[in-house]
């Protein structure tokens, strides 16, 4: 799928410490059984000055990389963060509409069975629970919990399915009028979330801004491997959320050999266009006006001895496109609190420029946080760099083919020591996550029948 990510973005970005603490998810695509994917810290102190955060007396990491074999259901966790956002964030307008993903279908039972999700984050300085069940058709069940001195119920739904109506009970710990709770009750769709209701409501509420605010301006859309990012990142320099300057220099340390970069407008027109709507002598004809356009150009600017030279964007390569817009992601992690959820890093990137582009993060930035998937085993072979509980691992479980993910901190030390070489226990399949491949022979009939 190939979207401009910059249409995703409606919100600004901010420069409070806003941080995904827990996602779990249950029955959703690969995954069956409860999963979890945790960005607390372990007790560890190994380069703490670069990973861990310390918001609202929680010590949190600021990456996740998620490793595996194919098809072991690492894209599903990422791609479940950016439903559950999706969700929230774009409501649907009819009753009628249905929820386009699939639960588990490896089982007899979970076809039929509700979806959870569980999302546990730090929004304005204040730590939320919240909590989603649904099927295709409708949400089940939703509850937001608090967290002040003790947890505390700011609202809790349930879905009456023979009238297709929504029931909300609001907790203590939210300041709304009974006007405005009937308001939103009656805005929020059996298939509406209650926050989704709350963007359709004329309504005041600090607790469900604050959620709406977390989803939109602190948590990213996904971005795949086919995203196309140069669209939305030269829209952040036009609006002078990315300085230019910034964006030259990290392409400079990359070894892209780039000394500028020039954005310029270029003004198109749409011709008049006649069109005959009956085909017959007496064809009724509209014209459509001539209307200006602009459209983008993007050149860089090559600097080789003493002579300058322009490329078209187009025109460079695969890898110095992706890493374009790796570079404005990475000034925008550096510069505002907000989160990444990328789907194999390190495609089209070679293995050290992959490496160079987590250490600038790790290294720069101290309110952002960003989760990854790769295929690229180095990161299991380098202590020196990366933390155990920043690496997770999905593995198909033998029994029902349904993913399971754990963190390397989830060892015991009989598996994983300080001495431990932990590539080559990855290959003996001590930490599982591995493709279970067959021989290389491949038996061709070539008997003509």
């Amino acid at each position: 799928m190939i979207f401009k990510i910059y249409s995703y973005f409606r919100g600004s970005f901010t420069n409070k410490n806003n941080m995904l603490v827990n996602f779990s998810i249950q029955n959703f695509g690969s995954i069956k059984d409860k999963q979890t994917l945790s960005f607390e810290a372990d007790k560890s102190k190994h380069l703490e000055d670069y990973y861990v955060m310390n918001v609202n007396g929680l010590r949190l990491l600021k990456l996740g990389l998620i490793y595996g074999a194919n098809a072991s259901g690492k894209t599903t966790i990422l791609k479940a963060l950016d439903f559950l956002r999706t969700l929230v964030l774009n409501p649907k307008t009819q009753k009628t509409e249905t929820f386009n993903f699939e639960p588990f279908l490896l089982d007899e039972n979970t076809p039929t069975e509700n979806t959870v999700f569980e999302i546990e984050f730090i929004q304005n300085e204040t730590r939320y629970l919240y909590e989603v069940e649904l099927n295709k058709e409708a949400i089940v069940r939703e509850k937001l919990d608090v967290y002040n001195s003790r947890k505390s119920n700011v609202f809790e739904r349930t879905t009456d399915f023979q009238i297709k109506i929504a029931k909300i009970e609001f907790g203590n710990k939210i300041k709304i009028s009974k006007s405005a709770e009937d308001a939103l009750e009656n805005n929020t769709l059996w298939n509406n979330t209650v926050l989704g209701g709350y963007l359709k409501t004329n309504v005041a509420s600090k607790e469900l801004k604050d959620l709406i605010d977390w989803f939109n301006g602190y948590l990213s859309p996904l971005v795949h491997t086919q995203t196309t990012l140069d669209a939305f990142i030269t829209s952040q320099i036009n609006s002078s959320k990315i300085k230019k300057e910034t964006l030259v220099s990290i392409l400079k340390k990359a070894d892209f050999n780039i000394s500028n970069i020039l954005i310029k407008e270029k003004e198109f027109e749409i011709p008049k266009i006649s069109i005959i709507l009956d085909g017959k002598s007496k064809s009724a004809i509209h014209e459509l006006n001539k209307e200006q356009k602009f459209s983008v150009e993007l050149e860089f600017e090559h600097t080789v001895g003493n002579n300058k030279y322009l490329l078209p964007f187009n025109n460079e390569s695969q890898g110095t496109q992706r890493y374009y817009g790796f570079a404005g992601i990475l000034s925008l992690l550096i510069g505002n609190s907000i989160m990444f959820s990328i789907d194999e890093l390190e495609s089209s990137l070679h293995p050290d420029l992959f490496q160079h582009f987590l250490l600038s993060f790790l290294v720069n930035s101290n309110k952002s946080q960003l989760i990854a998937t790769t295929h690229n085993r180095e990161i299991l072979n380098n202590k020196d760099i990366f933390r155990n509980d920043v690496i997770w691992i999905t593995d198909k479980d033998n029994e029902n083919s349904a993913t399971e993910l754990y963190s390397l901190a989830d060892f015991s030390t009989n598996v994983i020591r300080d001495t431990t070489n932990i590539l080559n226990a990855y290959k003996l399949g001590k930490l599982g996550g591995t493709p279970n491949l067959g021989s290389y022979y491949i038996n061709i009939d070539n008997e003509s029948e």
